[in-house]
């Protein structure tokens, strides 16, 4: 007789999963709150940010970076191209993200685990280094002579006036985790499928990449200073073992909490000769059946 999962048990396990969900929901947003609530104790350090825009901007020039305003000019040759960037860069950051961890939950939930403790080490050094070296953008450094793209053209997730913004703290421009958290999305994304389209992903920060310089809200060393970040982050935080969450379905019950293990039942004695069973009496040694006679042992020695 075959054991089931109990209506009770099954109760249990969509329980469970519920719980861990929300448990899982409630750290991500605590440490995305945490990280946001952070980057606004560098504001009213205006003097000090703009030093250090100078200063990135002279090390992109000795080390003969391309200039950010070549990508911009490649936006400005058409409205609907730089808005379509503005957009971009203000809708598509956290719902990405955001996505990319809730695929992996109920998907990959091995990678889930890698890819939450990697992005929050990553957003932790950034938040240390945005506190630690405030730095204006170069759409705000004269030198750069760039468009505020979003202020001219929209859409803006910044106010006109940095002083007063409650929203965001526009002093924070190093690293870029617009460029991080799309480099560890795409990288994730890998390493969790087997497609063999699956590199394209990597079209993702590159994208990002793009937009970020062109809308002037990042220099070329903030995505540089990210993936380094990104980097160490990789090695401290280990990788799932190979194949680690890639059973499809199996993979899902496992991170919704549903595919909890049945009771285990042993294996039911098999039936002595000649007594019966729930299929029948069972056939002597010798007897017909209804498959033929039975075959007679055979005498010793008599194999060829």
């Amino acid at each position: 007789m075959t054991s089931h999962t109990t209506p009770a048990g099954a109760a249990a396990a969509r329980r469970a999963a519920r719980r861990r969900l929300i448990r899982e929901l409630l750290l991500v947003a605590g440490l995305f709150t945490v990280y946001k609530a952070g980057r606004t104790l560098s504001t009213g350090r205006t003097e000090e940010a703009f030093r250090n825009a100078a200063r990135i901007w002279d090390a992109e020039r000795a080390l003969h970076l391309p200039g950010e305003g070549a990508v911009q000019r490649l936006l400005l040759h058409g409205d609907a191209l730089v808005h379509t960037a503005n957009t971009y860069y203000a809708a598509v950051h956290f719902p990405a993200t955001a996505l990319f961890l809730v695929w992996l939950y109920l998907r990959r939930p091995a990678h889930y685990l890698w890819a939450r403790r990697v992005l929050a080490v990553l957003t932790g050094a950034a938040l240390a280094l945005h506190l630690g070296f405030p730095l204006a953008p170069p759409r705000m450094l004269g030198a750069a002579d760039l468009i505020d793209t979003g202020q001219v053209y929209g859409p803006t997730v910044y106010g006109a006036a940095p002083a007063t913004d409650t929203m965001a703290n526009q002093f924070a421009a190093m690293p870029s985790l617009h460029f991080g958290w799309a480099l560890m999305l795409a990288l994730g994304m890998i390493a969790a499928t087997k497609s063999r389209w699956r590199v394209l992903w990597l079209l993702h920060p590159l994208l990002t990449l793009l937009v970020v310089v062109g809308t002037a809200n990042h220099y070329w060393l903030d995505a540089i200073v990210a993936t380094v970040l990104l980097g160490a982050a990789l090695l401290l935080v280990p990788r799932p073992d190979a194949g680690a969450g890639d059973d499809g379905d199996a993979d899902a019950d496992a991170g919704a909490g549903r595919g909890l293990p049945g009771p285990r039942t042993a294996p039911a004695p098999a039936a002595a000769p000649g007594t019966r069973t729930a299929d029948g009496p069972a056939a002597a040694p010798g007897t017909h059946t209804v498959d033929g006679p039975a075959a007679a042992p055979v005498p010793a020695g008599a194999e060829r």
